[in-house]
């Protein structure tokens, strides 16, 4: 696997096609699906393969999570339409993973890099208000609820970048 940047407990790599079972139990997994925007779909081996060679191409900026201790895989993490030095944010963690801070830890790595390595100014996320334990956490990442997100029933959350002269990015 190809480390690309770390946090504390996880080392962010590229998309790995030796992690596709890992990828189909987490994106066929029924309680996940249903905060990511799917609607009970199976994805086959076939259908994930193509996304594992979609995403290892070298400008993807989608990683995978891999938890240093064990080196058993967290999630996936993707910065998204990347536009105007604004990009959206995606986080998926397995259900084995949740309730780890985890997701805590992958927001505050990922908005500093953003930040840091892609330039960016302002990266946003899309919620589902039914969520509590996404919303708290990306609160405590330092985003803000800004209105509706892309469904009536969703949040749209900005984090914008602090001032030059600010030491830290709100993280």
């Amino acid at each position: 696997m190809i480390k690309v940047f770390e946090s504390e407990r996880i080392d962010y790599v590229k998309v790995d096609p030796n992690l596709i079972n890992d990828y189909l139990k987490m994106i066929n997994d029924k309680e996940i699906q249903c905060f990511i925007g799917l609607k009970d779909i199976t994805v086959s081996f076939d259908q994930e393969m193509e996304w594992v060679r979609e995403n290892m191409k070298s400008d993807s900026t989608t990683y995978s999570m891999i938890e240093k201790d064990t080196n058993e895989f967290i999630g996936n993490i993707e910065v998204m339409h990347i536009e105007n030095n604004k990009a959206e944010l995606g986080i998926c963690i397995t259900r084995d993973k949740q309730d780890k801070h985890y997701g805590k830890e992958a927001m505050d790595r990922i908005v500093k890099y953003c930040y840091e390595e892609l330039k960016l100014d302002e990266v946003y996320l899309n919620v589902h208000s039914d969520n509590p334990r996404a919303i708290k956490c990306y609160e405590n990442c330092g985003f803000k609820i800004t209105g509706e997100g892309k469904r009536p029933s969703d949040y749209h959350m900005i984090h914008q970048k602090e001032k030059e002269n600010d030491k830290e990015y709100n993280i």
